[in-house]
């Protein structure tokens, strides 16, 4: 984009984000509830953006202050999950896939720190380089062990600024990468015994883990008793009337593609209904069987290594 009498090059334009984060979708509406919270004098926890009932507010929605609701499902949930966080607990959500887990983790921590981009996403791959820290190899042979030469995890970078750090399919990752946590969620602090002198990262006010697991999956690995008890279990349950899903995922697809939204298909809309058999089926024949002979397979071919050897 070039303007009049501009001889440099092109700027280009700003591009759209796919998909932008919570805190910058919803930065109109975490303002607005920031300025109430300041309005009325409401106690903010240490270490949090908001009160505890704005952060409520934010999720599920409050028609007085134009907040849009976000998470269709059990307030109660929302409820728990809150005090849960404010209690300074590990919060754990499990549920069936497609409950919105990890949207629901996602508001919580754009909510209570702003920031919701501290994440972990659990695989058979993830070390324990991806929950504690890794090194700047070119840097750590040329320094040694250094500050500079570490590269903090989400983990270590919540816990230096008191933020929440989201772990993604926690129970996808192996026993002993998993038990990474207990130590971080029971003392607060992260060990680095490569800096030497009991160094050690103590977390900041604010600081706390919310995990997500799928119940029905395969491919995953149970939890220890220890880490189990450093966590506060909440099961988000599908939604159980199926029009009103799918006039969510209606409303969703309209306002995310607009006009480029295909049609939804009849079979998910709330009239559809499964078509009736035009006939009753009848007994089954019995199919006539030939008494030709059946013709013989070809010999096997031999395999290359064996026509390389001759």
């Amino acid at each position: 984009m070039m303007t009049a009498g501009s001889s440099g090059p092109p700027v280009p334009e700003a591009k759209k984000v796919l998909r932008p984060a919570a805190e910058e979708r919803w930065a109109d509406e975490l303002a607005a509830l920031a300025a109430a919270d300041a309005q009325r004098g409401a106690e903010i926890p240490q270490g949090w953006r908001l009160s505890p009932h704005s952060v409520r507010a934010f999720i599920v929605g409050d028609e007085d202050l134009g907040i849009a609701r976000k998470f269709y499902g059990d307030d109660p949930l929302v409820d728990r999950a809150i005090v849960t966080l404010l209690g300074r607990q590990g919060l754990m959500l499990v549920g069936e896939p497609g409950t919105a887990k990890s949207m629901l983790s996602e508001l919580l921590a754009a909510a209570v720190c702003g920031a919701s981009t501290l994440t972990i996403q659990g695989s058979a791959g993830t070390t324990e380089d991806h929950v504690r820290y890794s090194w700047n190899y070119a840097l750590l042979i040329a320094e040694g062990p250094t500050r500079r030469a570490l590269v903090p995890s989400p983990v270590y970078q919540a816990m230096e600024q008191g933020s929440i750090v989201r772990f993604e399919e926690i129970t996808r990752c192996p026993p002993e990468i998993q038990d990474t946590l207990v130590s971080v969620l029971s003392e607060k602090q992260l060990m680095v015994p490569e800096l030497g002198d009991g160094f050690r990262v103590s977390a900041a006010q604010g600081f706390n883990v919310i995990a997500t697991a799928n119940l029905r999956d395969r491919g995953v690995h149970e939890m220890s008793s220890a880490l189990k008890r450093r966590f506060n279990f909440e099961t988000v349950r599908p939604i159980a009337d199926r029009a009103f899903e799918a006039d969510l995922i209606a409303r969703a697809l309209d306002a995310e593609l607009g006009e480029q939204r295909v049609p939804m298909s009849p079979r998910y809309s709330t009239s559809w209904s499964p078509p009736s058999p035009t006939c009753a089926p009848g007994p089954r024949r019995p199919v006539p069987r030939s008494s030709a002979p059946r013709p013989s397979c070809p010999p096997p071919r031999p395999s290359t290594s064996v026509w390389l050897r001759r």
